[in-house]
């Protein structure tokens, strides 16, 4: 038996509006509503806000959660904050209403060791409604956790895992190429550095998840970030960014046992990098490398993850799950390309 599934965006930012573009296309989901607190959104179509060639689609994006999940809804993607203590009170009322979630918050990927107790009370109140919840994306939740977990099982042994990101954030959305320090002085990088205001998060969460993974024991897990200067003038859509400015950032976050590193993770992200690509390299038996020449676009990536993990979750045991656990895998436009009951 077959029927679609009815699905809530919960966040129409530049990526909740591409899931939802994605979704659209997708005739095994139906988009039951949409949520945003943002009072230029709330009360407009969603299908106007996204920018669909198709608009309108009389959907009315509301302010309010409670009236949308209200309506027999199967699962929420949710697209709001990078930070889990920012929307727990978002994610429990998803879970209150029955709702399964996929969501982008880059803290709920792997939240275990830096949030055991809010961890406990999601997985708690998913496992009280009988439902499941999950946190992904690009990164965390795909390249440098996922992707690093699955080539694993080629191997008889692993003992180092390291994963290598050049992004070229050129052609990215405004709000990521700020939030990695495009433009900026390097004294004032530093500074937003300093509050928390510029990094990619979810490197550590990613290091956690592949050690767990790989029955490694970590006794620490550490983080650097650093700024990638502009050496010639470089020009986006949004910005330019002048030779001796802050053209990204660099990011490693390892996790070492008994002073040596048992699984590595770089990035390097920032408008007009060269050589852009993805590397995965397994030390062990045998010595595996897979590179994904040009890197995976995250924007179009984190899009496509969210969206193809409906159909896992919906078929996920109740609880906090990670994409750890979850078959991932590509789901077909076609009306009934998955059974659903």
């Amino acid at each position: 038996m077959t029927k679609k599934v009815r699905v809530v965006q919960f966040g129409v930012g530049p990526i909740g509006a591409s899931m939802v573009r994605l979704m659209r296309q997708k005739g095994s989901l139906e988009i039951a509503g949409a949520i945003d607190r943002d009072p230029a959104k709330a009360g407009r179509d969603l299908g106007e806000v996204v920018g669909a060639k198709d608009a309108p689609w009389g959907i009315v994006i509301s302010a309010q959660a409670s009236p949308v999940l209200a309506k027999n809804v199967d699962v929420v993607i949710h697209s709001t904050s990078s930070y889990l203590a920012n929307v727990m009170d978002e994610l429990l009322a998803c879970i209150s209403a029955g709702c399964c979630v996929v969501s982008t918050c880059e803290e709920l990927a792997y939240p275990f060791r830096k949030h055991p107790g809010l961890s406990a009370e999601l997985d708690a109140a998913a496992k009280d409604e009988g439902i499941a919840l999950v946190g992904t994306g690009v990164n965390p939740g795909f390249v440098m956790d996922k992707l690093v977990l699955d080539l694993s099982a080629a191997s008889q042994r692993v003992d180092v895992a390291k994963a290598v990101r050049i992004v070229d954030a050129s052609d990215r959305r405004m709000p990521l190429q700020k939030k990695i320090g495009a433009g900026m002085a390097l004294e004032q990088f530093r500074e937003q550095v300093a509050a928390g205001l510029i990094k990619h998060h979810g490197l550590p969460e990613s290091v956690a998840m592949v050690a767990d993974g790989l029955g490694f024991t970590l006794d620490d897990i550490s983080e650097t970030i650093a700024p990638i200067i502009a050496e010639e003038t470089i020009r986006t859509e949004f910005l330019e960014v002048a030779p001796g400015q802050v053209a990204g950032v660099h990011q490693i976050a390892q996790g070492t046992f008994a002073g040596e590193d048992k699984v590595f993770m770089e990035l390097k992200m920032y408008v007009g990098a060269k050589q852009p690509a993805d590397t995965i390299e397994l030390r062990g038996e045998p010595n595996l490398t897979l590179t994904i020449p040009g890197g995976t676009h995250g924007d179009i990536a984190t899009a496509a993850v969210a969206v193809n993990a409906i159909q896992a979750i919906l078929a996920a045991p109740a609880g906090l799950r990670t994409v750890r656990d979850l078959p991932l895998r590509y789901l077909p436009p076609g009306p009934h390309a998955w059974p659903l009951g």
